[in-house]
Formats: structure tokens, C-alpha cells, sequence
């Protein structure tokens, strides 16, 4: 059966390989179209375990939020130009689209559940690692439910997807100060909502260093205390975010700007690809 270049097109259309394979596939398939297509996706399925591997720095961060639910993901691929190119992005929008309607927070399970083409989602991954021809892999998803979620999604390059995501969920509604807290976390990545989940190790060991390092600088030993106590309070307000001064006016925190608000941060996750 022979085949035309509109074929080989189509081809490299559908599977995103190469037009030399494509050729090798039609070639193989005697111009069947459908069978070229298993051929290359078998033989991309094939690579899959040796990419198992590589290293997947680069990607994207897509969410939704709307209302009472916010939901985020974090996609891999091994490079950039993967990361920019439709095919990966509309896998990232299929993915997404069956966390919003699954509302499935745990990733195992996630990667277990079966999207509306009967696949799961790790076998959807599967093929589009083996049509790209690069590891893909969801690092991180999460699903906020029960008060009103804000987003935030910012992109490092203007050729690029967005590789920060936030969402943030509030006590009450507050669409500019969600807006603004969203956008602040983006910037100043806090690890902690407050100083209370700060873990308390963590506490100790700034404690320890600040009292070290208050002696080797010859510090009155009447004063150590009061040193020490100010350098964790400096610590505490880098990683937590109520405590932090607020990026468009450093005169106040963010748990002020909250309480103008009427409102109150119940809970914020930051995705950076990579990171």
C-alpha cells in the first residue's frame, strides 16, 4: 500500500515523532496509516524505562481555582523546549482538567485513576513520554476544598508556560487581597504559614547558631538573650508567611494585610518547576 507525503504529515501530526520514523513506520505498515501509528507508539513505549533515569528540571505549573476549590499540578519534562511546545502543554490541560473533576488529592491515586478515555492516568503519561520522547512525570498535585481559593500563576520567560504556582485559600472571600497574597508568596517563597508551624527543631537550631555565633563576636553576656531572641524573630518573619512584610507595602505584614481583608490565610501551596 504506498502512502504520500500528506500521510507522512499527518503522521508526525498525530504521534509527534520525526518525519524519518514516520517514514520508517509507513514504510513498516506497508502505508497503513492506523498500524504506523501503533508502530511508533510502540516503539516510543519502548524507550520509556530508559529514560526512567534522566533528569526532568523543566516543565510546567497549571491550576484552576474557583470559588470554594483550587486545584494545582506540576508537570516535568527533561527539556525547555519540550516544556513550550502544544502537545506537552495540552497533556497538562487534560491531566488538570481530571484533577478538577476527581478531586483526587492523593498523587498514587491520581496516577491510578482512569480519565474519560478509559486510561489511567500514568498510562496517559506513558504515551506522551513515548510520543515526546522525553521522561514526563506529574511531581505534585493538591486539591483545597471548603473556602474560597485564589491563584496565582507567573512565568519566568515570556516563551515559557508559567513555572510558579500558587494557591491560597482564605477564611472568607477576598478577591484583591487573595490576588495579593498569591502574588507575594510567588515572589518571596515562605516555607510556613506561621510562626507556630515553624517546626520547632528548626526554632532550636537558629536559637543554637545565634547564640554561637553572638559569643565568637564577643557579645556582653547580658545582652546574649536579647540577641538571640531577635535573630529568631528575624528568621521566623524570612519563612513565615503572616509574618513577612508585605511585598507592595513593607510597612505592614501579611497577616495585616489579611485583617484589613476581613479575612484570614487558612492554608497556601507554592509550586516552583524544580524546585
Amino acid at each position: 500500500m504506498a502512502y504520500s507525503a500528506d500521510d507522512v504529515k499527518r503522521l508526525r501530526e498525530v504521534t509527534a515523532a520525526g518525519m524519518l520514523d514516520c517514514k520508517k513506520a509507513l514504510d513498516e505498515s506497508g502505508g497503513d496509516f492506523d498500524k504506523a501509528v501503533e508502530i511508533i507508539r510502540v516503539k516510543g513505549l519502548k524507550g520509556v524505562t530508559k529514560r526512567e533515569g534522566r533528569s526532568t528540571s523543566n516543565g510546567l505549573v497549571t491550576a484552576k481555582a474557583e470559588g470554594d476549590f483550587g486545584a494545582m499540578l506540576e508537570l516535568n519534562c527533561e527539556t525547555d523546549f519540550v516544556a513550550k511546545g502544544d502537545r506537552f502543554q495540552a497533556l497538562a490541560d487534560e491531566l488538570l482538567n481530571h484533577l478538577v473533576s476527581s478531586k483526587i488529592s492523593n498523587l498514587d491515586e491520581f496516577l491510578n485513576s482512569k480519565l474519560a478515555s478509559g486510561k489511567t492516568v500514568r498510562e496517559t503519561i506513558d504515551e506522551g513520554n513515548a510520543t515526546l520522547g522525553e521522561k514526563i512525570e506529574i511531581r505534585r498535585i493538591v486539591v483545597l476544598t471548603g473556602s474560597p481559593v485564589s491563584l496565582y500563576l507567573h512565568k519566568t520567560s515570556p516563551d515559557l508556560p508559567p513555572q510558579v504556582g500558587v494557591l491560597v485559600q482564605l477564611k472568607n472571600a477576598a478577591v484583591d487581597a487573595g490576588r495579593d497574597i498569591a502574588q507575594h508568596i510567588a515572589a518571596f517563597a515562605p516555607k510556613y504559614l506561621n510562626r507556630s508551624a515553624v517546626p520547632a527543631d528548626e526554632i532550636e537550631k537558629e536559637r543554637r547558631l545565634a547564640e554561637e555565633t553572638a559569643r565568637n563576636e564577643g557579645k556582653p553576656e547580658a545582652a546574649i538573650s536579647k540577641i538571640i531572641e531577635g535573630r529568631v524573630t528575624g528568621f521566623v518573619k524570612e519563612v513565615a508567611l503572616l509574618e513577612q512584610a508585605f511585598a507592595k507595602d513593607a510597612k505592614k505584614t501579611v497577616q495585616q494585610i489579611a485583617d484589613e481583608a476581613k479575612t484570614a490565610v487558612n492554608a497556601f501551596h507554592r509550586f516552583r518547576v524544580g524546585q
